[in-house]
């Protein structure tokens, strides 16, 4: 992310003006009454002005808006978020120690002393912790920092880039292009990028791979949101080098963008010249958390807040226009039973291992669900449940959709898969009467 310091203490005081002014749809904490109002306003459809974006649920990736949503554009600095993804993988997996100590090589020093860059100053003469430069990488967006870390992972920044092609196709993430962990160009990497590639090349993902991505960042990682509401901090705090690192997420509630009715906790913005103004957002409203991404918004100068002027007006269609529905498999078409084979009963009650959340239309009815039980292979004779079999066992899962959506979810697929189990034992019936049903299906 490029920022010039000087302009950013007055980028927060301009931004609430100039988003009353060109949309109505911020507002800070001194907002008039007439602006109130215009919020207040119902939101029934999105007229996004910017090249892409997208609505998901983050625990399920059940789609709720889509603009573009697969058209590959430069992520800039959103593309941390897989960084951070491989640095906390590393974390939990005791290969990375929070206060484990990192050494700034050259060529990140080179870098973190760019003040056209967005970065906390580094030295060569002093180790920083691992959660030093994960916050700096995360509050401040620091370029450096987020590259050290990935040098500590893997060893070398090509190393890395590896490592994140590698967890991006892991995560489902196919047609992106990645060429270092921070989202500057390969020319603003200096040595840490590649001869072959082009000085202007830079990380490039859809709204729908940053989608997939933030989903599996929060159902794997939720702690990160700990450091992405976090809005201002000090880097190096009583040293010479002490910075103080405001948020570049203005919706962070009380910062210029934030809106009561959207609190409003991470994640990550991303801005360049070729990829304009970028975020991708999260927010928890009534127990039900989305993940929005916005690509290719207007960046006309630093004060600019249009990203986060289309990020509210998602939300705000989301939150106003879908109520949530939580299933049991008594309220699904097809997920109520299943037939089983030489079973005492002919059928067996089947339950949801856990209760299904699904978004609908205000305008559509819950009964729109239904689904589909795939036995596992072990249970499974012709399509139906071998007995015996005892009550909770898994034994399988059911595919759900709902009846006329035409966005599905992010992965790809028109449906969600959760596990099911028996609601009762099954038992085996006896021989007399496995003998009577196969004359009764012989003749």
């Amino acid at each position: 992310m490029t920022m010039f310091k000087r302009l950013k203490k007055v980028a927060t005081g301009l931004a609430a003006t100039l988003v009353i002014a060109t949309a109505g749809m911020s507002i800070p904490a001194a907002a008039t009454p007439t602006a109130q109002a215009a919020i207040a306003a119902k939101v029934t459809t999105v007229d996004l002005k910017a090249k892409a974006g997208l609505a998901i649920d983050a625990k399920t990736g059940q789609i709720l808006y889509d603009k573009n949503s697969t058209k590959v554009l430069p992520a800039a600095s959103m593309s941390k978020l897989l960084s951070l993804y491989i640095i906390l993988e590393n974390i939990h997996s005791g290969k990375l120690k929070w206060d484990q100590k990192i050494k700034i090589d050259n060529t990140v020093y080179k870098m973190s002393q760019d003040t056209n860059l967005s970065n906390v100053p580094l030295r060569k003469d002093k180790e920083y912790t691992v959660k030093e430069l994960y916050q700096a990488s995360i509050i401040y967006s620091a370029n450096a920092a987020v590259t050290a870390l990935g040098d500590a992972v893997a060893g070398s920044p090509h190393a890395f880039v590896s490592q994140m092609r590698s967890t991006a196709k892991k995560l489902g993430i196919t047609d992106a292009k990645i060429y270092n962990a921070s989202g500057l160009t390969n020319k603003q990497v200096s040595d840490a990028g590649y001869d072959n590639v082009a000085n202007s090349a830079e990380n490039e993902f859809s709204a729908r791979d940053m989608g997939k991505l933030a989903v599996a960042l929060l159902n794997k990682y939720p702690e990160i949101l700990q450091t992405t509401s976090i809005k201002k901090m000090w880097f190096e705090k009583g040293t010479d080098d002490q910075i103080k690192m405001e948020n570049w997420n203005w919706m962070l509630p009380g910062l210029a963008n934030s809106y009561s009715a959207l609190p409003v906790d991470g994640l990550k913005t991303g801005t360049s010249d070729a990829a304009g103004a970028n975020f991708t957002g999260t927010v928890k409203k009534n127990g039900n958390r989305i993940i929005t991404v916005v690509m290719g918004a207007a960046h006309k100068s630093e004060t600019d807040s249009s990203r986060f002027v289309q990020t509210q007006h998602i939300m705000s269609y989301v939150f106003q226009n879908f109520k949530t529905t939580t299933y049991t498999n008594s309220q699904i078409k097809g997920v109520k039973s299943i037939s089983t084979s030489n079973g005492k009963e002919k059928t067996v009650k089947v339950q949801l291992k856990s209760p299904l959340k699904l978004w609908i239309r205000n305008n559509q009815v819950a009964s729109n669900a239904t689904g589909s039980i795939k036995l596992k292979k072990s249970l499974n004779k012709d399509g139906k449940l071998v007995a015996p079999v005892s009550k909770g066992k898994t034994i399988g899962a059911a595919s759900i959709s709902l009846k006329g959506d035409q966005l599905g979810f992010v992965d790809g697929k028109s449906a969600t898969s959760v596990s099911v189990k028996t609601a009762t034992k099954v038992e085996k019936a006896n021989i007399f009467v496995r003998m009577w049903r196969g004359l009764v299906a012989l003749f």
